[in-house]
């Protein structure tokens, strides 16, 4: 299959390296502004993640897009895409199953936004993750920097619909410091989401209380029109709010979710806006 990469799929970025705790990660960073770490889903970065972070930086940010698994800017087949999906699965940077314990991968995250904000000043970061990723938003608040916080239908750990991927003792800091600098966690989901279902919102709202903004968009508003193969495959049900599933148009729920990811965004890195 013809890379997109191949097409200056990148163009307006500038793909950067950078070494933290001795391990070094490709990062796709655009724009002026406080800095926003953009966590791409399964099965990596493709046109609708960019399209996403393209929207991001232009509403004033600097966008941080970590290439975590997969191959940049492609559009893998079905079979290619279930096969990252695998291998993520049983990576020792990720915790795809078990509840009670954050992927490896969030302390490299957490010194990629302690690093972004140094580079971009402002009030913090912004952290939003989507799906397989969904969760590292959250845990990323262990890290001062990190003011605004979004997930978008966060799905780990895989095999427990009702847990989450953090452990006792994050979730009780997290809140800890919700509270004391109030602050708020903002998430969406699709209603009949397989993977993020409406068990693990409600473990959400019970470790973080009110301070957890859960958003639940209707199945009917997700679009399938151009979904790449690996979706069309297996996730062939709403699931990606901002992403494949979005739709872009007027008056759609989905457009609504992204200009409130972005309002959120604007109130916490841009106080005096």
């Amino acid at each position: 299959m013809t890379s997109i990469a191949s097409h200056n799929t990148f163009y307006d970025f500038t793909s950067r390296l950078f070494t933290i705790d001795g391990v070094a990660r490709t990062v796709y960073v655009a724009g002026r502004g406080p800095a926003v770490v953009v966590l791409h889903e399964m099965p990596g970065i493709g046109t609708h993640v960019l399209r996403f972070a393209r929207w991001v930086r232009d509403a004033g940010f600097t966008v941080y897009l970590p290439s975590l698994f997969g191959r940049d800017g492609r559009i893998p087949t079905a079979d290619e895409g279930a096969a990252i999906y695998r291998r993520a699965c049983v990576s020792a940077e990720f915790r795809a199953f078990g509840a009670g314990s954050s992927s490896p991968v969030t302390h490299w995250l957490r010194g990629l936004a302690r690093m972004a904000h140094t580079e971009c000043g402002g009030a913090g970061v912004g952290a939003i993750g989507m799906c397989f990723t969904g969760n590292f938003a959250l845990t990323m608040m262990l890290e001062p920097a990190v003011l605004a916080p979004v997930l978008c239908e966060p799905s780990l750990p895989l095999d427990q619909p009702a847990a989450l991927e953090s452990s006792a003792q994050e979730l009780h800091d997290i809140r800890r410091r919700l509270e004391r600098e109030d602050l708020t966690v903002l998430a969406y989901r699709f209603s009949g989401d397989r993977y993020c279902t409406g068990a693990r919102f409600a473990a959400y709202a019970q470790a973080l209380g009110e301070r957890f903004v859960g958003r639940v968009l209707p199945d009917e508003a997700a679009g399938f029109a151009d979904a790449p193969p690996f979706h069309a495959a297996h996730v062939n049900f709403a699931h990606s709010v901002v992403t494949v599933h979005l739709v872009d148009g007027a008056g759609e729920p989905t457009i609504a979710a992204r200009d409130e990811i972005l309002a959120f965004l604007d109130h916490r890195l841009h106080p005096a806006s």
